[in-house]
């Protein structure tokens, strides 16, 4: 394996823990993996930033920092969602090219897509639309975190050898997922309020929207895993994958599933007996949202953890770090 060194910002969250753990296994030596709390790196801070790379000199850069949330959070914070999220991504990529970073992975989402789309959707579909309304602030930070990769390698990438690479993500749960009740995501915010009902004998609770929307969900894992694959990809081979100007790659998990049965198979991994309650005031968000990932499949990667076994991990995840706290 490689002795370059790696930083890997958002280290604590779902995604970033999940690309250290796999970079570990893999054979890359501790001392090589490049991380850094909050507390010690303020990524929103430019001069931060900045100084943090002409300290460190990492090699490659995977940028998994952000500020996320599901509906409610991006209904109720859309000023913190577009601002934080832009100067995190601003902040860390130009610096990345200013201390002579090569190589990096921008972690964006699939709420980049139109709220209406063909399914699957394909990676050309970016900008064809409107976006869903309620995370289209998010939505629009993602899109630029994409259009700044791009514009640095059509700028940089022969006098720089500057190769800033990116992929969408589909709807991730798992390990070091954020269960909070209310800004957490459908599987993590389902799975804590479940959790709670059955211990303290709640005969019922609600899930937002009727739960007719249909979800594409990924076990961190294997978005972990995908994320290296395309970070090592040759560039002729990622080259032949992408065009210049659409150059982010779908990462998906080949199937869909309904918020409804999506909430019922959680209720079995959590076992609740209460009741689903769906409360039809409340948005549904994108009505489909299923990721054409033949780019990624042709390559080799497909994912490994089924939706089952991933949402019994979630729960242990939960229950061991976060329940038991």
């Amino acid at each position: 394996m490689t002795s370059e060194k790696i930083f890997v910002a958002g280290h604590r969250g779902m995604v970033g823990s999940a690309i250290c753990r796999n970079l570990l296994a893999s054979g890359i030596q501790q001392h090589d993996l490049i991380t850094c709390g909050r507390s010690n790196l303020d990524l929103v801070d430019q001069g931060q930033v900045f100084e943090f790379f002409q300290r460190e000199k990492p090699d490659q850069v995977y940028l998994c920092a952000a500020r996320v949330g599901g509906i409610h959070a991006n209904s109720e914070f859309p000023a913190e969602f577009i601002y934080e999220n832009l100067m995190i991504q601003t902040n860390v990529i130009h610096s990345a090219f200013l201390s002579g970073v090569k190589k990096l992975l921008f972690l964006g989402s699939s709420c980049i897509y139109p709220k209406v789309a063909d399914q699957p959707i394909a990676e050309e579909a970016l900008l064809t639309g409107k976006l869903e309304e309620t995370n289209e602030p998010y939505a629009i930070a993602k899109i630029a975190g994409i259009k700044m990769c791009e514009s640095y390698n059509r700028q940089y990438h022969a006098s720089h050898g500057v190769d800033y690479r990116s992929v969408m993500p589909t709807n991730l749960y798992g390990v070091g997922d954020n269960y909070d009740p209310d800004n957490g995501h459908v599987v993590a915010g389902l799975i804590r309020r479940m959790d709670d009902a059955k211990r303290t004998g709640l005969r019922a609770i609600e899930v937002w929207g009727t739960g007719r929307p249909l979800r594409d969900m990924l076990y961190v894992d294997d978005m972990a895993a995908a994320s290296v694959k395309v970070m090592n990809l040759p560039a002729t081979m990622f080259a032949d994958m992408v065009l210049p100007m659409e150059s982010h790659i779908n990462v998906g998990s080949t199937s869909e599933i309904s918020i409804r049965d999506l909430a019922i198979k959680i209720k079995q991994a959590v076992g609740f007996e209460g009741e689903l309650l769906f409360d039809h005031s409340r948005p549904d968000g994108t009505p489909r949202k299923m990721l054409d990932v033949n780019k990624l499949t042709r390559v080799g990667w497909t994912p490994e953890v089924p939706l089952d076994k991933g949402l019994a991990l979630a729960v242990h995840d939960y229950r061991n770090r976060v329940a038991s706290a």
